[in-house]
């Protein structure tokens, strides 16, 4: 089958059992943030295959392979929601760059079977996810023309901490007071107090978001929480759709393995659907600015950071599932990394050529940013909108990254006590609160179907000309935070 792009595989590079030094992590992440704070970015094939050799070792040794047929020299990120990966040249490609993989590491353990290294099936992108134990095979894939890129798909810096990244504290706050956390709305729901920011109330009496879909990637939705629940169609909020979807695989070590429950067991998830479109209801909880749009909450990963070869793998298949979905305008996803992923970028890629308005995160501070504050990625990516967040005094939020690459900014902290915007709790239907670059994220997302529901037969290109026009600093975009404070109601009017 793929004997028209096989490689030649009889000029194999000699064997050596120990190619290169060994970094520590330590070393290996200096390196890495060290890049990141000159260059603003970090993409692996921009450095020597030993640097991905390191972090395979480091990690589950599973590589992103990115690949083509022979003598294709068109850009790959214009056609690949085009491609056929199951059929023809591009199948012959992939089967060739699996083949070249197993006949290398075949080298060294003779057993290896074409199963033990197959990791992620992908029938949609022209990717394959391998295992890689060797640098020899890393550099024969560098010099393949049939390979787009090849890095680690698992690594990280400062991966320890990834348990707590993001998780946690979104419990009921019964501390919140009427008039500076929140207002009362009709029939019984609280608006929180960053709305006015935003011209939230003008905008509602045009305008709910009805008949707009928005996904939310992420870690998921609380079951236990039933304004996402039974009660999502109540109050001010009906006849709307809520969809609960897993890409996150369970932990194997290799193969595809099961999905995980999309059941949010971190709670970041379910604060961003509060913020974005929980009802306008009758049991007293926050209402998310679309509140009568429909929503898919998509449980992508398991905390706020891409680091895991499954989150990896998550994401860019939450991406291609709204892609494929004609009736998804708009993505939030209020996750990251600090170091490129081409995989998911493919992904994106892949959704944005299909038409859909993708929002991701600027970035928020946690200990695997310690000391960097740039735009993460996937919000560098010229495909996405990237949003941060500010003060009610216009300068950056505390814990909020900002940069060339943002586009946007909401108002969520509070200069004098630090308080954030009120949305859904885990359980309950007392509000908690969230903040950093995510909610400002998924507000955006909200405010943009406030805007695509009033003019629904509008291109995307036409909405984000609306709400780049409403910004605070139109039309002067700042350096660091693009075009500032959407206006919802100027948007939607």
């Amino acid at each position: 089958m793929y004997a028209c792009q096989q490689e030649n595989l009889e000029n194999l590079s000699p064997l050596t059992e120990n190619p290169q030094e060994v970094l520590s992590k330590s070393d290996l992440d200096k390196f890495i943030l060290n890049e990141l704070k000159k260059n603003g970015e970090f993409n692996w094939n921009n450095y020597p295959a030993s640097y991905t050799w390191n972090a395979l070792k480091k990690s589950d040794e599973i590589v992103s392979i990115g690949f083509k047929p022979a003598g294709v020299n068109q850009e790959i990120k214009d056609i690949i929601h085009t491609i056929d990966v199951k059929q023809g040249a591009w199948l012959e490609a992939k089967e060739a760059v699996i083949n070249l993989v197993l006949t290398q590491e075949q080298r060294f353990n003779p057993s290896l079977t074409r199963n033990d290294i197959l990791t992620y099936e992908e029938d949609v992108l022209p990717i394959v996810n391998l295992r890689v134990s060797n640098l020899n095979t890393l550099e024969r894939l560098r010099a393949s023309e049939l390979v787009r890129y090849s890095e680690p798909m698992g690594y990280e810096p400062q991966t320890e901490l990834k348990s707590s990244s993001g998780c946690g504290d979104y419990n009921q706050d019964f501390g919140l007071v009427a008039g500076p956390d929140y207002s009362n709305l009709s029939p019984n729901a609280k608006a929180s107090w960053n709305h006015p920011f935003h011209n939230i109330a003008n905008a509602w009496t045009s305008t709910s978001g009805d008949n707009i879909k928005i996904m939310i990637i992420d870690t998921g939705i609380n079951f236990d929480q039933d304004n996402f629940g039974s009660q999502f169609n109540q109050g001010s909020s009906q006849g709307r759709t809520i969809e609960r979807i897993a890409t996150l695989r369970k932990w194997r070590l290799f193969g595809t393995g099961d999905l995980e429950s999309p059941n949010d067991d971190c709670g970041h998830g379910t604060a961003m659907a509060g913020v974005c479109a929980a009802p306008r209801g009758l049991d007293g909880n926050a209402s998310g600015i679309a509140y009568n749009a429909d929503l898919i909450t998509v449980r992508a990963a398991s905390d706020v950071l891409i680091d895991a070869s499954r989150e990896v793998k998550g994401v860019s298949d939450a991406y291609v599932l709204a892609g494929n979905r004609s009736d998804v305008r708009i993505t939030s996803m209020s996750l990251g990394r600090i170091t490129s992923s081409s995989q998911i970028a493919d992904a994106i890629r892949y959704a944005h050529n299909r038409g859909k308005l993708i929002f991701c995160a600027g970035g928020t501070s946690f200990g695997w940013t310690a000391g960097w504050v740039g735009v993460i990625f996937p919000a560098t990516m010229s495909e996405t909108v990237a949003v941060t967040g500010v003060k009610d005094n216009n300068s950056r939020c505390d814990a909020c990254h900002d940069g060339s690459k943002i586009d946007f900014t909401v108002v969520m902290e509070k200069a004098s006590n630090g308080r954030h915007p009120i949305t859904t709790a885990d359980t309950g239907n007392q509000p908690g609160t969230v903040g950093g670059s995510s909610v400002a994220t998924a507000q955006t997302a909200g405010m943009a179907a406030l805007v695509w529901a009033r003019y629904p037969s509008s291109s995307r290109a036409t909405i984000l000309d609306k709400l780049v026009r409403s910004g605070s600093n139109y039309p002067n975009r700042n350096g660091n935070f693009g075009w500032g404070n959407i206006d919802a109601n100027e948007a939607s009017n």
